[in-house]
């Protein structure tokens, strides 16, 4: 199974720029033409958040004409960027997104892997949390099948950086996830967006990662003091590739841009 893990599009509608900087619907049309180009092309794809800049409707109608053309099936989750109910009205509610509720959380079963979509948002706020109510979810998922393997998907993630103006706006409650996740060896994986930027570290018992950006990334800057920036390093995505054999995840960072090659290797 392959699955793509698509993050932070912060979508706006035409003439606008995100942050004043980054026109970002030339961007996703990009990586949509290059996920269905992909051979073997993936199972599915998953985008972890900051689908959209605002969280506006006309925003959210506009990621809409952009996904469009995707040929693969895709399972949104919000971001803190995002709101609910703009985002439901736009797409019509899709069958496997829960009924409106205070949280966009849910399962996505029938594949090798299991997926869970966890809702970390706090309206309003940049920072995630997750209340007993969520976390009592995740467990009560977890329980349906403790042994399939399992992908656990979020917004926010639940570890440390050390870029200073993104752990400020972290996620609370991720102590307790992680004594949940560390109870299921069958958890192989838990991507999230938000950073924009690839990193990985053991947590729980698992792997954690975050995804770069379709658009623009997060600086690299890990002085205490550091004012947050962001820069435009070359969009990406993700590639997780599960191995039946091994019951192993093995992820790869796909860029999205235009550049030279490929060439054969050649003496």
């Amino acid at each position: 199974m392959i699955i793509a893990q698509i993050s932070d599009l912060h979508v706006h509608v035409e003439g606008n720029y995100a942050y004043g900087v980054v026109n970002t619907i030339p961007m996703i049309q990009q990586a949509v033409e290059h996920l269905n180009q992909l051979d073997p092309r993936p199972d599915v794809v998953v985008a972890t958040g900051d689908l959209t800049h605002h969280g506006e409707l006309a925003e959210y109608k506009v990621l809409r004409q952009l996904l469009a053309p995707l040929k693969i099936p895709l399972y949104l989750l919000p971001g803190n960027h995002d709101r609910q109910q703009p985002l439901y009205d736009a797409f019509d509610q899709p069958d496997y997104m829960p009924a409106a509720t205070s949280y966009l959380q849910y399962v996505v079963d029938g594949y090798p892997v299991r997926l869970i979509m966890l809702d970390t948002v706090v309206a309003g706020k940049a920072g995630g949390m997750l209340d007993q109510s969520r976390l009592d979810w995740l467990k009560e998922q977890l329980e349906i099948a403790p042994t399939a393997p399992t992908f656990l998907f979020l917004h926010h993630p639940p570890f440390k950086t050390n870029i200073p103006t993104m752990d400020c706006i972290g996620l609370a409650g991720s102590e307790e996830l992680a004594e949940i996740v560390s109870q299921y060896p069958s958890v192989k994986r838990v991507a999230a967006g938000h950073l924009h930027r690839s990193i990985y570290t053991q947590w729980a018992g698992t792997i954690a990662s975050t995804a770069p950006s379709l658009v623009h990334q997060v600086l690299l800057d890990m002085r205490p003091d550091a004012p947050g920036k962001f820069v435009m390093e070359p969009p990406a995505y993700q590639l997780h590739l599960w191995d039946e054999e091994a019951q192993e995840i093995i992820s790869h960072t796909v860029y999205t841009g235009d550049y030279p090659g490929p060439y054969l290797f050649s003496n």
